[in-house]
Parts: structure tokens; sequence; C-alpha cells
């Protein structure tokens, strides 16, 4: 345990304590799983423990998602507690996560690392566009067929496995779409991003096994030092974030948190 967390420097594990303490509180209040922090941080420092500029974008998505496992479980069960989270809803999601994160994984490793990480760009500026023109709307029970709640399931399975997220940003809309309460939505999105993060860290494991220029201590395209020092304080700041969502105004929060991504897409794309 000590040679993976001290090969990396003890400047980079400042920097990465730093980042899974954000991630965690960022999981637990907003229901994203923290990947849209995650992805853009890793990508910018991959580069200083001198991983290969070819393999750095692909394993910032998938240490992300296997991060997001972890994190998942921990703000899932903060929700629980407070019984936020709709499992029938889950339940229904979950076989359409589990596929879509697998062929996202896929497909994003066929992708260039230049171009994942635009995609990942024009997706973080996308959501936060789309977080700051959304006002408080109020959501109307719709009965959604279980089919078509499946269908969407593995889109979002697979959009999240190849910018490497949880989901929240395209799972809370669509189940606050379907009448779910906003707080409601945000718990259950918690728990939707574990079979997405668990299918898809898997998929970055097989596709990226025995490629050649990988750090030491990696599983494929999942980078353990990194994903470790995550896990750790991202678990232990989760809480902290679930017990914010429901005490902070939330409209305030998601302009902050929706410039914040713009910012980042915007530095992806022409930084």
């Amino acid at each position: 345990m000590n040679a993976l967390i001290f090969s990396i420097g003890l400047e980079s594990l400042l920097l990465f304590l730093l980042l899974g303490s954000l991630v965690g509180l960022v999981a637990g209040l907003f229901g994203i799983g923290g990947g849209l922090v995650i992805v853009p941080a890793l990508i910018w420092g991959l580069p200083l423990l001198d991983v290969a500029p070819q393999h750095v974008t692909h394993i910032a998505v998938g240490t992300s998602l296997v991060t997001i496992v972890v994190t998942s479980l921990s703000s899932t069960y903060a929700h629980h507690k407070r019984r936020g989270v709709n499992w029938r809803d889950f339940w229904i999601l979950a076989p359409g996560l589990l596929i879509g994160a697998w062929l996202g994984s896929v497909v994003a490793s066929l992708l260039n690392g230049d171009v994942l990480r635009t995609v990942f760009g024009i997706f973080a500026v996308f959501v936060g566009l789309r977080m700051i023109r959304t006002g408080k709307a109020r959501s109307k029970t719709r009965q959604v067929p279980p089919l078509s709640m499946v269908s969407v399931a593995t889109l979002i399975g697979g959009i999240s496995a190849i910018v490497g997220i949880g989901g929240g940003s395209m799972t809370v809309p669509f189940l606050h779409a379907t009448g779910v309460e906003m707080k409601r939505a945000v718990a259950t999105s918690s728990a939707c991003g574990l079979p997405i993060a668990l299918s898809g860290a898997a998929s970055f494991i097989v596709v990226g096994w025995g490629l050649e220029g990988l750090p030491l201590y990696s599983s494929g395209y999942i980078y353990w030092p990194v994903a470790l020092i995550i896990i750790v304080t991202s678990t232990l700041f989760a809480p902290a974030g679930a017990a914010l969502a429901h005490r902070l105004p939330e409209r305030r929060l998601k302009s902050v948190f929706a410039l914040f991504l713009i910012l980042v897409g915007v530095k992806l794309l022409f930084g």
C-alpha cells in the first residue's frame, strides 16, 4: 500500500488528496459521482506523473469510473439513511445502465486521446449551459413504460462511460421529468452511478489490459495509486455533501457548479 501511494510523490499526493475531498463533496451534493471533476483534474495532473500522453485521457476516464464505485456507495448510503432513494426506479434502470456503460467503455477505447478529451469538453459545456438555462421546473408525474426507461438508461450508461462520469447530470433531469421530486432524483442518481461505474471500470480494465506504456500499478486503464487516494478522501467527504444537499439553496449551488463546468469544458477544448 505504501509503495502504491508514495510512487506518485509528495506534491502529487497532496494534490490528489485535495481532489478526492472535493470529489466527495460534489458527489454527495449533486448526485453526479464526481467524474465531472475527476476527469479534467486527472487530464491535467497525470502528465505530472510522467504518464504517457497517448494514455492520459483514457486513464483519467477509467480511473474516474473506478473511484465512482466507492463514492457512489458512500453517497447512496447517506441518502438512503434519509429515505431519499427511489429503489423501484433504480432496479428498472440498472440493467440498461450496466449494458450501456460496458458498450460506452469499448467505444471510448477506440477513440484517440485528443478526441476523447474534446468529447468531454463539449459534454461539460453542454451540461453547464443546461444547468444555467433550466429554471426551477415543476415536475409532473408521468407513467414511463419500463422498456422506455431501460432504453434511456442504456444511453445514459453509454455516454457516462465514454466521459467517465456517474451519469447524474443526465439521470437527475430524466427522473425529475418523470415526476420524481428533485432531492429524491439526486439521491436515486447516486445509486444509479454504481452500475455505471462497475460496468465501465471493468470494461476499461479489459480493453486496456496488456497495452504498452501504461504506468506501474495499473490494471488496464485503471491507475491504482491515484484511484486509492481519491477513493479514501471522497468516501470521507461524500456524506458531508449529501447533508449539504438537504440544507443549501438548490438554485445558487447549481449556478456556481454550472459556471465551473463551462470553464472546465472551454479549457479542455481550447487550452
